[in-house]
């Protein structure tokens, strides 16, 4: 077995990785390291102690990526993770993440389809649902507007990949996470965004070690029980498992249907606040925030139902928030040692 791994110097690529050499699954990756540093090769080889395959590639660039799969007849499946991912971001530079998200993911697709190369794992998203009527939320919720242009590009490459489904050999699974944090237990790999971090984790733990003079909690006037919004946290690895899970599924003909989806949370919703809780009381730090005005493009609340995931994939996350912060702040304390 032989798999690509788009994006998979980045976060939840790179311990997605990880977990597939673990189970004897060899690795290609492709990145063009906009949001990844290439020493995390080495640190995933020095976890699982095989190197994975590597090309620096811009995924968007359509020649580009049609020869690469002709130079690599022998991969059989795709976990596609390669894409701008700042909610934030996306309202200032829409444009951008429609072409990098969307160009990308149709280079990807031709490629299968040229090459026959049948199994596809897409990286998708709560922001799918937007902000959901009921709570928790299903796979079968509909569909909402949605909130950014990064919800939107996931909305779309939903559609993109079940068209192309309908038309070709392809199969697919979407995964649609929740919300990952925390790090590999060996402090190796982790959350790494380049400049000022866009998610709550990362700057929680740059703050903490002094690279951020202050976190700022995005409104307390939510509708929630402490004005904070709220989202369910899952730790990377065990978002990671669920990976190699569906590609096994694919593999092994288990699939009930061509295109399925998938949601992968905890199945709780935690608060801003909460986090930041959990983290000063794992890590016995105390964190400078101060409260600001909403974000555009944030919802108020979501969390995932997992039980289909659970059910149907047979995988369940299991990780506590409290784990989930202290692995976060060993990863930036190991990146800080010297």
């Amino acid at each position: 077995m032989r798999i690509l791994v788009t994006g998979g110097t980045g976060y939840i690529g790179s311990h997605t990785v990880v977990e597939l050499q673990q189970k004897g699954i060899e690795v290609i990756i492709v990145d063009n390291l906009s949001n990844s540093n290439i020493t995390v090769v080495e640190a995933i080889e020095s976890i699982s102690g095989f190197r994975p395959e590597f090309e620096k590639l811009d995924l968007s660039d359509a020649q580009l990526t049609a020869d690469f799969f002709k130079r690599h007849a022998e991969i059989n499946s795709v976990i596609h993770f390669a894409a701008s991912k700042a909610v934030g971001e996306s309202v200032e530079k829409p444009l951008m993440y429609y072409h990098n998200n969307l160009v990308s993911l149709i280079n990807v697709l031709k490629g299968m389809n040229e090459n026959h190369i049948h199994n596809f794992v897409f990286s998708s998203s709560c922001t799918v649902y937007g902000q959901p009527e009921e709570l928790p939320v299903t796979e079968k919720a509909p569909i909402q507007i949605a909130e950014s242009p990064y919800g939107n590009t996931k909305q779309i490459s939903e559609e993109i990949i079940s068209d192309t489904i309908k038309a070709s050999d392809l199969k697919g699974i979407a995964l649609r996470y929740f919300n990952p944090i925390g790090a590999h237990s060996s402090a190796k790999i982790g959350e790494l965004p380049l400049g000022i971090p866009n998610n709550l984790m990362p700057f929680i733990t740059q703050t903490a070690i002094g690279k951020r003079e202050c976190l700022s909690v995005f409104g307390d006037d939510y509708d929630t029980p402490d004005g904070t919004a709220i989202r369910d946290y899952i730790h990377v690895v065990d978002l990671a498992k669920a990976h190699v899970v569906a590609v096994e599924r694919m593999i092994n003909n288990k699939m009930k249907l061509n295109m399925e989806y998938f949601n992968l949370g905890t199945g709780k919703g935690s608060s801003v606040m909460e986090v930041i809780n959990s983290f000063e009381k794992t890590t016995a730090e105390k964190l400078n925030y101060k409260i600001v005005g909403r974000r555009t493009g944030d919802i108020l609340k979501v969390w995932a139902d997992t039980s289909f995931a659970n059910i149907e994939l047979g995988w369940k996350a299991e990780k506590t928030l409290d784990e989930m912060t202290l692995s976060a702040w060993k990863w930036e304390q190991n990146l800080n040692k010297d």
